[in-house]
């Protein structure tokens, strides 16, 4: 388990909830700038949507773990 991950299972549900929309939003940012030839780095939208993935992950289990 990487540190970001540990970072994320600190958080609460709600917290993970604004993270998650957060990332969302930076996602949003990172895509206009590669369309406008403004993001030198596109491997940037990649780690992006990795962490978006790792928070639904989350969310998912924090559920499963409430319905148990």
């Amino acid at each position: 388990m990487n540190r970001q991950t540990q970072e994320l299972r600190a958080l609460s549900p709600a917290e993970l909830k604004q993270q998650l929309m957060d990332t969302h939003k930076e996602l949003f940012t990172l895509r206009f700038r590669a369309a406008t030839r403004q993001l030198a780095n596109t491997a940037e939208i990649a780690k992006v949507r990795r962490k978006i993935a790792r928070i639904n992950t989350l969310l998912a289990e924090n559920e499963q773990d409430q319905n148990a």
